[in-house]
């Protein structure tokens, strides 16, 4: 089997992990201005953490099933990833009125990881086994 639960939970955590450290990253960046954008970049890229952990929780919390069981489970997590980051944003921009420069750069700089495709690397280093090699 080439793409096992644990996998997919092994890849979950890293991509949550990889937009944690780029926000953190670009509040580095930020915080020469101040603390306040500082704040404002963590806020944007805490809210896009915050939705694929949600998103892999609902994924990955039940045992393994059929697939139009996961396919749900993927739409419905989707779902409530864009919910949690745009109340997010909202929270964030609106209530709290932090400047939206930062805040949109943290929530750029966390969804960027997932389109380098973390997964790609380790296929790349570890191609599965043909016929021939077996």
């Amino acid at each position: 089997m080439q793409n096992s639960i644990a996998a997919g939970r092994r890849l979950a955590i890293r991509v949550v992990l990889a937009q944690a450290l780029a926000t953190v990253l670009v509040a580095a960046g930020f915080a020469w201005r101040g603390w306040h954008d500082a704040l404002a970049v963590l806020a944007g890229g805490g809210v896009v953490v915050l939705g694929t952990a949600v998103l892999a929780l609902r994924l990955f919390a039940g045992p393994p099933a059929a697939a139009g069981t996961v396919l749900a489970r993927m739409i419905v997590g989707n779902l409530l990833r864009w919910c949690v980051i745009g109340v997010g944003l909202y929270l964030a921009m609106v209530t709290a009125r932090l400047p939206g420069l930062p805040v949109l750069c943290g929530l750029i700089a966390a969804l960027l990881p997932q389109l380098f495709g973390l997964h790609e690397g380790l296929a790349q280093r570890n191609p599965p086994a043909t016929a021939a090699q077996k």
